[in-house]
């Protein structure tokens, strides 16, 4: 017998220690998209209840059952192998639409929470020396391995604070050397990314031109992308600012100095975090608060909480889709085709017209302000009216395109907000050919609203599409509230649980000449 539970026992210490390598990978996961704040990565698991699981309740139960010393050794082992091999299976077939980036500071912390494994297990081995008593450390290291993952965030933050010191150091000494350069940043509660990308084509036709690439719109992201990315002969540096707290853009904008300013939207996103929709206005215009008073600030009025922000330290242009007295860049025609948009755009140059195979207000909406501080920036007119041509649709905002088989597909699925979901059915609405479907599982980070955003979403779903497919259970109760609401068939309706169901009805309804609106797209954190 004791053979046996000398095997078990070894087969159950291999069982927890695979694991808790798997699992604190995926935890680091996690923490890694909560920005490394454990305060945010701590939220999360309070909302996923990811810590009460059936698997974690499982090992917790059987972790309780191996310290009862009456209970035969293999029995016990027995007991706790079993949720470890299900969490070790569950954790290789994973597949996660945003895996882990295995950056240095990730690094670090995975290699802190696997010494802080080590150093528990091995106390184990000197205050019992006992094999069985290792045993029962390593499934206690695995069921609580986000406490380790937290607790090594916590541990690093000194060192992290000093590395992160020497790379601010060296950007700012990179900017400070160019004079020159101009800075353009962007910020908004949406539309700042595609207003980024179409604002660098434009630009790219006098200027020399770098802008933070993909999502690195925090601090850090900017830092990288100065130290890796700026040349001597930049020009015209566009800057991304993102933010999750109030502060987060006034610290980029103490590094990069921006002359020019865009605000795209001030919207209820992030409530979460925010709290309420005065703080996001707060944190939005920080941009604009730290301009110089020779520099312009382009600020969105289709926005009710940026038109009725006063800003008087610095001249400012206001732009909106629609006649709107205090705009001074505003859009008076506009007209959507497969081919993409024809807008006229008035300003204080006069009045010009536009082609564009971009599609939807919103995008509309973001291209004017590249337009505006292209002007501003002295780039000809027609050369910006040949940029605006060119522009390409930006990955997963509103771009369409044609499949084999005869179906237009509609690509929203980064958006995440009431005003861009509304717009993007708005522009599904306007196909006549074939059926209107719509792929969707609702609005994200909407704090208190989230469920009566996503029940507005529902009912306008309900007026704008034939065939709605509900994905996932995040958002599943507001939308079908609203769509029920507003009357929509039963049989019409489609709730699946996730995106490859999803495929697979979409695959037995759709038909030639249908389009397929694919709106938001959460991440695993919202799974």
């Amino acid at each position: 017998m004791n053979m046996i539970e000398d095997i078990l026992t070894v087969v159950l210490l291999a069982a927890g220690l695979i694991n808790f390598v798997l699992e604190a990978k995926r935890d680091l996961m996690m923490l890694q998209q909560n920005s490394y704040r454990n305060e945010r990565y701590m939220r999360w698991l309070r909302a996923s209840g990811d810590t009460t699981s059936v698997v974690r309740l499982l090992c917790y139960a059987a972790l309780l059952i191996m310290l009862m010393p009456r209970i035969p050794v293999v029995f016990r082992c027995v007991v706790a192998l079993i949720p470890l091999l299900i969490n070790i299976f569950k954790l290789l077939v994973a597949k996660y639409k945003k895996p882990l980036v295995w950056t240095k500071r990730a690094r670090r912390i995975y290699g802190t929470a696997c010494a802080l494994c080590v150093i528990v297990i091995g106390a184990s081995w000197l205050v019992c020396h006992e094999l069985f008593s290792v045993g029962c450390a390593v499934v206690a290291v695995y069921a609580l391995s986000h406490v380790l993952m937290l607790f090594s965030n916590l541990l690093l933050r000194p060192v992290e604070a000093h590395i992160n010191k020497g790379f601010y150091n060296d950007a700012e000494r990179i900017l400070k050397s160019m004079p020159d350069l101009k800075v353009v940043g962007i910020t908004g509660s949406y539309g700042k990314t595609s207003t980024k990308h179409y604002l660098n084509r434009i630009l790219s036709e006098k200027y020399n031109v770098l802008m933070t690439p993909g999502s690195y719109n925090t601090l850090m992201g900017v830092i990288r992308t100065v130290r890796e990315m700026m040349q001597p002969y930049t020009e015209v540096f566009i800057c991304e600012m993102g933010a999750k707290n109030i502060g987060d853009i006034k610290e980029i904008c103490d590094l990069v100095h921006p002359s020019v300013g865009v605000v795209t939207a001030v919207g209820e996103q992030h409530l979460e975090s925010f709290k309420t929709i005065g703080n996001v206005q707060r944190t939005k215009f920080e941009l604009v608060d730290a301009l110089p008073s020779s520099g312009v600030a382009f600020v969105n009025n289709d926005f009710p909480y940026v038109a009725s922000r006063k800003v008087d330290n610095v001249e400012c242009c206001r732009y909106a889709v629609g006649n709107n007295d205090e705009a001074v860049y505003r859009v008076t025609s506009m007209t959507f085709s497969e081919d993409g948009t024809d807008f006229t755009l008035t300003g204080p140059f006069g009045e010009a017209s536009f082609h564009t195979g971009l599609i939807g207000e919103f995008n509309i909406s973001n291209l004017i302000p590249a337009i505006a501080v292209a002007l501003y920036l002295d780039v000809p007119l027609e050369r910006i009216r040949y940029a605006v041509g060119k522009i390409e649709q930006v990955e997963h905002r509103l771009s369409l395109k044609r499949v084999p088989g005869g179906l237009t597909i509609i690509d929203d699925a980064f958006n995440s907000n009431p005003d861009g979901s509304r717009m993007a059915l708005d522009v599904l609405a306007s196909m006549k050919n074939g059926k209107r479907i719509v792929v969707t599982p609702g609005m994200i980070e909407l704090g208190d609203k989230q469920y009566e955003y996503n029940e507005n979403f529902g009912r306008k779903i309900a007026m704008s599409v034939d065939v709605a497919i509900i994905v996932g259970e995040y958002n599943r109760d507001a939308i079908l509230c609203g769509l029920r609401e507003a009357g929509m068939p039963e049989e019409k309706v489609h709730a699946v649980d996730t995106f490859k169901e999803a495929q697979a009805v979409l695959g037995t309804i759709a038909a030639a000449g249908d389009t397929v609106l694919y709106e938001n797209d959460l991440p695993d954190t919202f799974k």
